[in-house]
């Protein structure tokens, strides 16, 4: 058998996408690139999106949903990665809220909610960040005041992904002064809450401009006197850090759109060998494997996550984050390298990968703060 039939495509990584999701996954892998340049999402993917089934991994069985954990909804948001990582991150914060609402709501908020998240008449996106409040989130801005009827919320978020699209935000507001907790990821004094797109005073923009993911729909969420009544309060008052601690608890992990983003580059890479005739060289053929070995020691941490099998699922969770988005951004950088010249024309699809991979580690948690979370244990 020739060196070059011998060079096939990596593992098909993308099954279930393929099977499961076939008009999805059709137009991801027909629309990202146009996406990219416009800096949004066609309206074809979008009602694919909706429309497909995938929305509803998260949602537990009792509310129309399938009953997934987090190991099926990873392997889902990576295989959706490695298509258009934009709409990976916009899932990944779908099955973020899902699974908080889910975990923390009460029997009739799971009610009013997880239903129509399942169907895909709404998406969900989380509403955490705010400009000078830091990647740990201990210095928010956004308050909630307790009114005769519920609350009112003010302040601004930014970086909000799936602002626009959603129809339902999670949002992390103060609702009373800071303590001296130690925690180093939020505060006690915070509040979640969830707050309906059309409610009065939520105004969503998408203006943006970013480097990489850019058809995320990531912007600001600006709360004006947003009157929210007491049942749109989830889980305890002043108990968010709670919520955000037990978040990593879950398994879920952002390292899964770098991985899925790692894969799509290699298998660039792959390609590009190929029809070079590059394969017949040796010292390609062993750059290559070692992509393919960083890739799949990415994806095992990332399942290892997913599955909660270790004694502290935290830590690997976290874990599976800083190694994923590391392997995903030196992956690209390796796979341009390879391709030499044939990689530097702006459109090639590599380069909207490198952007991509780039943005993961500046996403919450960020990688120097995951590293705090990882080390701070070793301080005591």
């Amino acid at each position: 058998m020739a060196a070059r039939e011998r060079l096939t495509s990596v593992h098909d990584h993308h099954a279930i996408l393929r099977r499961d999701y076939p008009g999805l996954d059709e137009a991801l892998r027909r629309d990202a690139a146009t996406a990219d340049v416009a800096g949004r999402l066609s309206d074809d993917v979008l009602a694919h999106l909706r429309s497909s089934g995938i929305l509803a991994a998260a949602v537990p069985a009792a509310y129309g949903g399938l009953g997934a954990g987090a190991a099926t909804t990873n392997d889902l948001i990576r295989q959706v990665a490695a298509a258009d990582p934009s709409v990976a991150i916009i899932l990944f914060q779908h099955y973020a809220v899902t699974a908080r609402i889910s975990e923390w709501a009460t029997e009739e908020q799971k009610q009013r909610f997880l239903p129509p998240l399942a169907t895909g008449e709404w998406i969900a996106a989380s509403a955490w960040s705010e400009s000078g409040a830091g990647a740990d989130k201990r210095n928010l801005s956004t308050t909630a005041d307790r009114t005769a009827t519920g609350w009112s919320l003010n302040g601004a978020k930014t970086f909000t992904t799936g602002a626009g699209l959603a129809q339902l935000y999670l949002v992390l507001a103060q609702t009373s002064a800071p303590g001296g907790d130690d925690g180093i990821y939020g505060s006690d004094g915070q509040t979640f809450f969830l707050i309906e797109a059309d409610r009065p005073g939520l105004i969503a923009d998408t203006g943006m401009d970013l480097v990489g993911m850019r058809a995320s729909a990531t912007g600001f969420v600006e709360l004006h006197g947003c009157r929210v009544p007491l049942d749109n309060v989830l889980g305890p008052v002043g108990q968010a850090a709670r919520i955000i601690a037990g978040v990593r608890q879950s398994g879920a992990t952002l390292g899964a759109v770098s991985v899925g983003i790692a894969e799509a580059a290699l298998e660039l890479a792959l390609t590009h060998a190929r029809r070079r005739g590059l394969d017949g060289a040796q010292a390609v053929r062993h750059r290559l494997a070692d992509l393919a070995a960083q890739v799949e020691s990415a994806r095992a941490l990332v399942e290892r996550a997913g599955r909660r099998e270790s004694s502290d699922p935290g830590t690997t969770t976290l874990l599976s984050k800083l190694h994923a988005s590391r392997t995903g951004e030196q992956v690209c950088l390796e796979a341009q390298r390879l391709l030499g010249s044939a990689g530097y024309l702006r459109d090639h699809p590599l380069n909207r990968l490198a952007r991509d991979a780039r943005a993961v580690g500046l996403m919450g948690p960020t990688n120097d703060l995951t590293r705090e979370l990882v080390s701070m244990p070793w301080t005591a």
